[in-house]
Order: structure tokens, then sequence, then C-alpha cells
């Protein structure tokens, strides 16, 4: 049974309103193509409001600014129970209008609750230090909030991306206007309305579903705007990094896109390198920024591991992602299924060979087989480009030296993996490999203690950390005339 729909409107001052232009759209499922619900459709005057709220929530004397930091942790903590609460429903709304498979969009899910309850336990270790100046002074820094922050969401993952955007814009005082993918806006305003009923004040935390044009490059260029965290595409990024040059320059967190590398050596034990290197690339249908779309395999074992590989590809179950036993669901929309169908068509005609997989599967939905081709080389597209599709990509290599060249070629650098039984080798390739996240032996694992982000194209700043709150803080020098003797 699809989940109730609860909020379709504009959250903007703790209030839910309709568009300004009274402009809806429709957004889907991407199981079926189905319309699932008109949301409203904010652009610039709504923008211009909602940043004109989280303004005045901002200000020294607000209710929100005169919090203690404990207390807008506790916010934070109830804001935590709340998502357990209406974790199913959270997930299955996810799923609907994502195409997430259930399962993994209740793991989801726990992870973003174990983000919350992280970020707001950072609410009340944001400190300042004493600085030894020379002369008779007193001098120490104030770390404070940016102030008003746009966070615009991907569509891929967005209650997690949700969280760890605006829960670290709160731990550090600031206050948001949050921009949802236009393809997954409801869970977006589902958290908006659990964050009003943990007690967040007015203007803290606004929500302007809408489109790139418009409401986003509104909120980008917007000078009331002190900075904007952003997860997307490579070119939005630099047009939003671009945004910030033309008006304010505003603080910008980018976390772009990647092709990432995962290696596997000739003494890798097949038998945990071979699901590991499947789910990397295949988990929620390839629609990961951190997917191992470049899989590099030593010669010694390479026609082995590529059976295996096809072996595994072909017993993954694809459909329903309500379904207990699926494994893959839909790509987002019909847009996104063709692009990748049309890198799998660059694939062979660039010489690639196709081993499995590689059309739709039926005509309704989204869905793609499970694609696996072999005798990839560096210069071919899907070598090259990010496919956000469950494209396996295998391609041969004989040293660890050739190797690590060949995995930095590129102009994404968000992360990368290997599997060796050789601690030497995982320690050079770790060191040498140019990706933020590094994984050894394993792939995907992760958590809100994990620093985060990308080397290159694939962004600026960091997420997640101990000191993920930074990116919403400036830091203030204070220095005090102070005699020595008294």
């Amino acid at each position: 049974m699809a989940p109730q729909i609860k909020y379709t409107k504009l959250f903007i001052d703790n209030q839910w309103v309709d568009a300004v232009s009274g402009k809806t759209f429709d957004t889907y499922n991407p199981h079926d193509g189905s319309v699932i619900a008109k949301v409203a459709e904010g652009d610039e005057a709504d923008i211009n409001l909602a940043v004109a709220a989280a303004k005045r929530a901002f200000h020294r004397n607000s209710e929100w600014r005169l919090l203690d930091a404990a207390q807008r942790g506790a916010i934070l903590y109830k804001f935590a129970d709340l998502v357990q609460r209406d974790a199913d429903y959270l997930a299955e709304l996810e799923s609907y209008n994502n195409g997430m498979v259930l399962s993994f969009s209740k793991n989801f899910t726990q992870s973003g609750i174990q983000s919350i309850r992280y970020l707001a336990s950072l609410a009340d270790k944001i400190q300042g230090d004493t600085i030894p100046l020379n002369g008779e002074v007193f001098s120490y820094t104030l770390k404070q909030p940016v102030g008003v922050c746009g966070l615009i969401l991907p569509w891929n993952v967005p209650i997690l991306m949700f969280i760890n955007k605006v829960v670290t814009a709160l731990a550090a005082g600031c206050t948001v206007v949050v921009k949802p993918a236009e393809q997954t806006p409801l869970t977006a305003l589902a958290l908006a309305a659990l964050l009003q009923e943990a007690g967040v004040p007015a203007g803290v935390v606004n929500i302007v579903n809408g489109f790139g044009v418009g409401a986003g490059t509104t909120l980008t260029h917007h000078r009331d705007v002190a900075k904007i965290s952003f997860t997307g595409s490579m070119e939005v990024g630099k047009l939003i990094q671009q945004a910030a040059g033309a008006t304010n320059l505003k603080r910008v967190t980018l976390e772009l896109g990647g092709k990432s590398p995962l290696i596997i050596m000739n003494d890798a034990d097949l038998n945990v390198a071979i699901p590991y290197a499947a789910f990397g690339v295949f988990a929620h249908q390839g629609q990961i920024c951190v997917a191992a779309s470049r899989l590099y395999v030593q010669s010694g074992i390479y026609d082995k591991f590529v059976q295996g590989a096809v072996a595994f590809a072909k017993q993954r179950k694809v459909g329903n992602p309500t379904e207990p036993t699926t494994q893959q669901g839909p790509q987002i929309d019909g847009e996104m299924m063709n692009k990748v169908l049309g890198y799998i068509e660059k694939g062979k005609k660039e010489g690639a060979k196709l081993l499995t997989g590689g059309k739709r599967i039926g005509n309704s939905g989204f869905y793609i087989e499970p694609t696996v081709f072999a005798d990839v080389t560096d210069d071919m597209t899907i070598a090259k480009e990010e496919i956000f599709g469950p494209v396996q990509s295998i391609l041969k290599f004989d040293t660890l030296e050739e190797v690590i060249d060949r995995a930095n070629a590129t102009n994404y650098g968000l992360s990368a993996g290997i599997f060796t039984t050789n601690l030497n080798t995982a320690l050079q390739y770790s060191k040498h490999v140019e990706a933020g996240v590094v994984w050894v032996n394993t792939y995907l694992a992760s958590g809100p203690q994990a620093v985060f982000g990308g080397f290159k194209d694939s962004g600026l700043g960091r997420e997640n950390g101990p000191n993920c709150v930074d990116a919403y803080l400036e830091v203030k020098t204070v220095t005090i005339s102070l005699p020595k003797k008294i």
C-alpha cells in the first residue's frame, strides 16, 4: 500500500504555504512512472520569502540565537527520536518517491538517525582558543555561525542528505533554506514537519520545492545567503561556485560526482571481492556518487574474476522496490534511464565486450538490467564519464604502479578501493590514490564519524566527522588590552 502523502506545500517560517505563483508540479513513482502528487512549485518570490524568514530567525536577539548551545542540541536529539518514531513511514516514502529498494531505504534512514544524534552532540562542543600574542594583550577566538545557509539536496539519497546538511547547520547555530531535488521533494517536507514538532523556532528551517532555474538560481545568487552546500553534478557545482563569486563570496561546500576506481589484486579473496565489487556499483541502481564504476582487475585473475562477476550480476533480482526479495529497483526517471542506456550503447560501439544485461526491463517504470562489460579500456566513454547506473566496467592491469597512475588519470577524486591481502600494497595504494575516501577489503562502509568529501572536481570541503560544523562557522579573533602587571 502506498504511503500517505501528508505534505505537498512549501514550508516557510513554520507555515505550510502555496507558492506565490500558485504553480505546482508533478512528482512521480519511478516503479511505474505514475504521478504521486502535485507539489507546490517555488521560484524567486518564494526563495526571497524563505531567506527573509531565515534572516529574521538569525537575528542576534531571536529565539534561536538566544538558545544555549546545549538547548540546540536537545532540540536535535528530539528530532532524532521523532525520525526514529516515523522511520518506517519515512523509508516507505523515500522508496515510493525515489525508487530505492525498501530494505536499503530503511538502512539509510537508520543511518540518518545515527547522524542526527552524532551531529546533535557537536552543538555544545564548538570552542575557540586562547592566543599567546606578544605584548600586553589577551587574545582569543570565537567560533560563530556563518548565517543563512542555502542547502541544495540531490535526488539519490534525500533523507540522508537532508539530515547531513540541515542538522550540521543547525548544530552550528545557522538558519537554513532547503531546496530539495525536484524529483524527490516528499521526504524533505516530512522531515521539516518533524523539526517543527521537535521545537525548532519559526524561520530556522524553510523548505522551497522547485527547479534549478528559478528556485535554485535565486538561492545561489541571493545576497542574504552566507553559505551554499550542494550535492549533485560537477556541472551544476561549477555554476554554484561562479554564482558565489558573482555576488557576496558565499562560503561553498560542494560534494560532486565520482568515477571511483576499485582495484582487485591477484592475491585478493574473490569470494569477498566479487560481491563487494558488485555491491559497489549496483547498489541503489548505481545511483550513488561513490559507485565503484571503474573496476581494475589484475591480469593473473582477470578471466576468473570476470566469470564470477557475470554470474553474480545475472542472479540479482530486479523488481518492485517494496518487495522484500528485490535487490535492484528502477532508475529515478525516464531521462536518467535513457542516459544510462545511451552509455551502454557507447560502450558497445567503442569495443567493450557486453557480457550480460544492457537492456531496459519491461515498458513500465525505469528498470535496467544489471550490466557487465569486460575488455574496457581507459579511453572508452564508460571508463571516463559518470554513468550513475547499474553498469560494471571491468579493466585489466598488470602492476600496482601502473594501476595507481591509471586510477588517478581522471578529473574526479571522490572515493577508491582495493582488495588485497598484502598490507604494503594496501598502504601504498591508500597513500597514493587521489581520492577523499579509500576502502580496503570493503566498500561503502561509512558513518557520521567518518569525514567525507572529494579531491579535484569531486568537490570542495568535507562533511561528517567531528569538525564538520566548521564549514558553517566563522572564526573571529578578539584582542583586548591587558597589562601584564596588576
